[in-house]
């Protein structure tokens, strides 16, 4: 009875968590569309908010995980300023003069395409080599996280200037601005809308028989269907508002694979389970025989996989390889995650959570620059955000101890 009651206040407090970051974010958006005079609800301000977020959500997706293991990454922006230059050096610098040479007779476009392709093989290589490195070093070399990563944020910093040499660095390839700034047909995001609602329902369905396949209680049919139409309804909503201006964009449909997938990793498999498990009780793990060391590691090689991923979207999204690429980035992000939930003392945090943290401060950016508000109000405002959202978090987990 006791693990009964126990096991519906966590159910409880998530459902609560979920329901405030919600609610939240609605009230912002409500108050931006009045403000604005309706301006905020464009469908071409919807486009570009989406667009705006789409990078630090990459990396939120990664830091989720790495402050659920309780550790903390601050050299997130600087690697992805890092990545996003060497992209575009590569680009302009040394593919740009090799491949027409080894490949005379191809068009143009062709060269365009097999250029970025390298590109982006290396700039993910890159995250992955950075990954090893500082996971290394956290894991196996007894070092805090955060002692590495603000080491790494110096580094790779410095890493910026050296290859942009304090210049920026143009062309990039049409076909790696199209990552960043391309749009789907309508007909196409109407399609895949419909896939996706096909697929919120099957997997509502499937999740539902093998609950009791397994034994375990699930919620009368029609919730779970209305959960299903709620989300499908908000998936046609999303892509018809896209329609009305230039349809859906190619980086948001990247990013919500991406986030797909760390989201089934996370919540779906061995490694999953050892990340939550670690942070909630780190002796308690380390007694039960799971290899404390190599989770850790793991999960930053993950977060240098994926600060590659946000630097080939960012070099795509400005089109260029800049000085300033990547700055403060590791502030939104951890504010991501902390907005959306996830606790800065290990052990809880979603990806759903840290998407909606991420959107709640692209709203905030967004609606302040709709309204012209002086930048520094940008800065004073999510600092804000961020002090109250830990402040929550700190608040709740001292009333459940």
């Amino acid at each position: 009875m006791n693990d009964l009651m126990n096991r519906l206040k966590r159910a409880v407090q998530v459902n609560a968590k979920t329901y405030t970051m919600i609610i939240a974010l609605l009230l912002i958006w409500f108050l931006f569309g009045v403000l604005t005079g309706g301006i905020f609800f464009s469908p071409r301000n919807l486009s570009n908010l989406f667009r705006q977020m789409t990078i630090i959500s990459f990396l939120a997706t990664g830091m989720v995980l790495v402050i659920v293991l309780g550790n903390i990454d601050l050299s997130v922006g600087s690697v992805t300023g890092f990545i996003s230059a060497v992209t575009a050096f590569l680009q302009a610098r040394v593919l740009a003069n090799i491949l027409p040479s080894l490949f005379p007779s191809l068009p143009q476009g062709t060269i365009g395409i097999l250029s970025t392709a390298i590109a982006i093989a290396v700039a993910l290589l890159v995250g992955i080599v950075i990954g090893l490195f500082q996971g290394s070093l956290i894991a196996y070399g007894g070092i805090p996280a955060f002692i590495v990563t603000l080491g790494g944020m110096l580094i790779f910093r410095g890493g910026v200037l050296g290859v942009t040499e304090g210049k920026t660095i143009v062309p990039v390839e049409d076909s790696l601005v199209y990552i960043a700034q391309g749009y789907l047909s309508p007909v196409v995001g109407l399609v895949l809308a419909a896939v996706v609602v096909v697929l919120i329902f099957l997997s509502t369905l499937t999740s539902r028989r093998k609950k009791v396949e397994y034994g375990f209680e699930v919620p009368p049919l029609w919730k779970d269907l209305a959960k299903a139409g709620f989300f499908s309804f908000l998936v046609i909503l999303y892509v018809v508002l896209m329609n009305m201006y230039r349809g859906v964009q190619l980086p948001v449909l990247l990013l919500a694979v991406v986030a797909l997938i760390i989201s089934y990793v996370a919540n779906n498999t061995r490694f999953g389970r050892y990340v939550y498990a670690v942070g909630g009780n780190r002796e308690a793990t380390r007694l039960s025989g799971i290899n404390i060391r190599k989770t850790v590691f793991q999960v930053h090689v993950l977060m240098g996989l994926l600060a590659g991923v946000a630097g080939v979207v960012l070099t795509g999204y400005v089109a260029a390889g800049t000085v300033n690429g990547g700055i403060n980035y590791e502030l939104d992000t951890i504010a991501s995650c902390v907005i959306g939930g996830t606790s800065l003392m290990g052990g809880e945090g979603t990806i759903f959570g840290a998407l909606v943290g991420s959107l709640i401060m692209a709203s905030i950016v967004n609606g302040m620059s709709v309204m012209n508000m002086p930048i520094f109000w940008q800065y004073v405002t999510r600092g804000l955000v961020l002090i109250i959202a830990v402040y929550l978090d700190v608040a709740s987990k001292r009333r459940r101890e």
